[in-house]
């Protein structure tokens, strides 16, 4: 960046941030490696790490957020406690599904949207239904239902003390059981 030639004014402003950065790169370092360490030491963090594009700063967002799991009846209330559920506008005859409330965790959305595009990198099961959904309302609405899965998912791995491998095995002898049926 120091390299690049720039007026007068913009390389005080690039020499600034420069130097900033450098200030705040330990402090950077600190948080993130107590971070590391807390989520290291949760058993449901360490959990949650085993899915794909869960880190250490979601997974202790989402298990702090959830709490204790049990309290949550099915995954639509957990959906609709974080505020990935749907906002319905109905009149008379017509009734129409809107976007989603954001009544939850700012925060935890934020995340696990973020966490969503580095799992379908890796998960070939989310990267279909990213594909299928894709097709049908484009990429801002893809993220945010990816991000709803990898909740759902996070839900149902705490609720049953599951890892992601054990998830999948279930999630495969479930459908294997459906075809036969």
């Amino acid at each position: 960046m120091r390299q690049i030639d720039l007026p007068p004014a913009l390389r005080e402003q690039r020499d600034e941030l420069c130097q900033l950065l450098l200030e705040l790169k330990p402090k950077i370092d600190k948080v993130e490696s107590s971070l590391a360490a807390t989520a290291e030491s949760d058993t449901r963090v360490r959990r949650l790490r085993t899915q794909y594009g869960i880190g250490p700063l979601t997974g202790l967002c989402l298990a702090h957020t959830l709490e204790r799991p049990e309290r949550f009846a099915n995954p639509r209330k957990v959906t609709a406690y974080v505020g990935f559920d749907p906002v319905e506008d109905s009149s008379g005859e017509r009734r129409r599904i809107g976007s989603i409330s954001k009544q939850g965790s700012r925060l935890l959305r934020f995340l696990l949207v973020e966490a969503g595009q580095i799992a379908v990198r890796r998960d070939q099961e989310l990267a279909r239904v990213y594909q299928r959904v894709l097709v049908r309302r484009g990429h801002a609405k893809v993220k945010v239902a990816i991000g709803r899965r990898l909740l759902v998912r996070a839900f149902i791995m705490l609720r049953d003390e599951i890892d992601y491998a054990e998830f999948q095995r279930r999630g495969v002898a479930a459908r294997s059981s459906r075809e036969i049926a």
